[in-house]
């Protein structure tokens, strides 16, 4: 703020205090053809509904000046005159610092019981499973679901299908600085005749068979061309592009021939926030092994959360 609308918001502030203080001084004062106190004013309203002077009690009235010997001391002491810091020194950031750093300290208390334990030593340990729990609650299920089963567009994490990698290294580095994938939109680059190629090819990939009918076929040709250099030529998907298997009955963005359908024209995009800066280096390989874990205990129940 500049020293002049410092002074503006000060003479201000002063100018409505010393308002109030004569508003209460001028309205106690007793006028020359004021009636005396508790007897009628003559005003009368519906006949019987008559006025009579009765002034506020001064005890009431000490309270509002002393509210204003409040706000007088309030404002020596804290901030509210423009620049004036008041005599204490305090601002709404440096509370929110102290209080931030308490909460800091508490919270690195907590977890220094597993600072420089690696991923595969706090997985198997029931106290980091629960820790990694809590983690996963506050920062990861509003994506990923309460039980990590995922929806469309969101991985299931309690499987062993991986987008980047299961390995701890990769979950932690996916964790730390998050992730981005992108699939290209075909709609101006494929006749009607290749989408629905692709759709019955890409549908059937899953279960092993060999392409029999014509849209079949198509499909796997255009497929070798347009697919394979991202999702590998047999449907196996590529890790260091995050591009999906489509060679099993997992779909990230739904399996049905419809949703495949949409995917192929109009594409896809997804995104991971990074962690690095939001968690300590031990939350995240806590949250790590939490998940690990999660995949390590629901491997039967893969599919739920990516099938059409």
């Amino acid at each position: 703020m500049t020293s002049t609308w410092s002074l503006v918001v000060a003479v201000v502030v002063i100018a409505n205090i010393v308002a109030c203080l004569w508003l209460l001084i001028w309205t106690s004062r007793r006028r020359p053809d004021e009636v005396a106190e508790g007897a009628e004013t003559g005003h009368v309203w519906d006949d019987d509904l008559r006025e009579y002077n009765n002034p506020l009690p001064r005890w009431w009235l000490n309270l509002f000046v002393l509210t204003i010997i409040f706000g007088l001391g309030y404002l020596l002491f804290y901030p509210g005159l423009g620049n004036f810091a008041g005599r204490l020194g305090w601002t709404s950031h440096q509370q929110h610092d102290e209080r931030l750093a308490e909460v800091e300290a508490r919270r690195h208390a907590v977890y220094a019981q597993y600072d420089g334990l690696g991923i595969e030593q706090l997985k198997d340990q029931a106290g980091a499973r629960s820790m990694g729990a809590k983690l996963f609650s506050r920062n990861c299920a509003g994506c990923h679901g309460d039980d990590a089963h995922g929806a469309i567009g969101f991985p299931n994490l309690s499987d062993q299908d991986w987008l980047y990698g299961g390995s701890a290294e990769q979950v932690f580095t996916t964790i730390s600085q998050g992730r981005r994938g992108q699939m290209p939109a075909f709609l101006t680059a494929l006749t009607p005749e290749e989408v629905s190629g692709l759709v019955a090819y890409v549908s059937k990939l899953h279960r092993g068979e060999a392409p029999r009918r014509p849209d079949e076929l198509i499909g796997q040709k255009k497929f070798a061309i347009t697919c394979a250099a991202c999702h590998s030529a047999d449907g196996s998907g590529n890790l260091a592009l995050g591009a999906p298997r489509l060679n099993d009955d997992i779909w990230l963005h739904g399996g049905s021939p419809e949703q495949i359908r949409q995917t192929i024209l109009f594409g896809q995009k997804s995104e991971m926030p990074a962690f690095g800066e939001l968690l300590t280096d031990t939350e995240r390989r806590l949250l790590a092994a939490y998940v690990l874990g999660l995949s390590s205990d629901g491997e039967t129940g893969a599919a739920v959360a990516r099938a059409p």
